[in-house]
């Protein structure tokens, strides 16, 4: 059983099935202009858009994730990406609400727009800029709904590292608890709040795995702040 599970971690692969929704039911791609200004430091879109700080945001929907050949992405984006992630309004709201709880590692250093109506905005403005906007197939996008970020109430769980260090056997069976990240990513020495907000995110589908989601998804808060004291510092 052992086996098959490291199997299934180092073979699956994600695929994200879209639905068709109206580009017009985005947001408002002027005031995602606006919006945007927060992001010109690292990205740029538009005619004679090039990869500064970070990539290009030109053609982006429908874009796999850490698809552009000559910029250099964080090992977790090409990851996400080598799993099937797509660019599309629902992971792009994800991704913009809070880069660290979707791609841990990431190099964007942004702290999220918190917004769903900005998120909703930005994205209308991206797509704006990709081939054919109107006729791209769309997610159903989280850009206009839920708030996905994790309750404080949550956050605030002081978990019991023994509990912790007893249920990593399974964390373990894939990732190493020496902190390697050699095919997959390390998870030791996070602060806790990262690690629960991560957690959280495959628990609600944010993050595009389906074997931790199946994880976080059959784990409770408790057990899950507790596997976070834990691997902070896994003595």
């Amino acid at each position: 059983m052992r086996r098959s599970f490291i199997l299934t971690c180092a073979t699956v692969l994600v695929s994200i099935a879209p639905l068709t929704r109206a580009a017009e039911d985005l947001g408002d791609p002027e005031a995602g202009k606006v919006v945007f200004a927060k992001c010109k430091g690292c990205h740029q879109v538009g005619e004679g858009a090039e990869n500064k700080i970070g990539p290009h945001l030109n053609g982006i929907f429908g874009r796999k994730a850490a698809g552009l050949d000559r910029f250099n992405y964080s090992k977790s984006l090409a990851r996400a990406g080598n799993s099937g992630l797509e660019w599309h309004a629902d992971t792009l709201s994800a991704y913009i609400e809070n880069p660290r709880a979707f791609a841990s590692g990431t190099r964007m250093s942004f702290r999220g727009l918190k917004d769903p109506k900005d998120r909703a905005n930005v994205i209308a403005y991206l797509r704006e800029f990709s081939d054919n906007p109107r006729d791209i197939p769309e997610a159903d996008p989280t850009a206009t709904g839920t708030d996905h970020s994790v309750d404080p109430a949550i956050l605030a769980i002081q978990g019991d590292p023994e509990y912790g260090a007893y249920l990593s056997s399974e964390c373990t069976t894939c990732h190493q608890i020496e902190g390697g990240d050699e095919g997959i990513p390390s998870i030791v020495y996070w602060p806790d709040e990262d690690f629960v907000v991560a957690m959280h995110a495959y628990k609600d589908k944010q993050r595009p795995h389906p074997v931790m989601q199946m994880i976080a998804g059959r784990l409770s808060n408790d057990e899950i702040a507790a596997l976070a004291a834990y691997f902070n510092n896994p003595q």
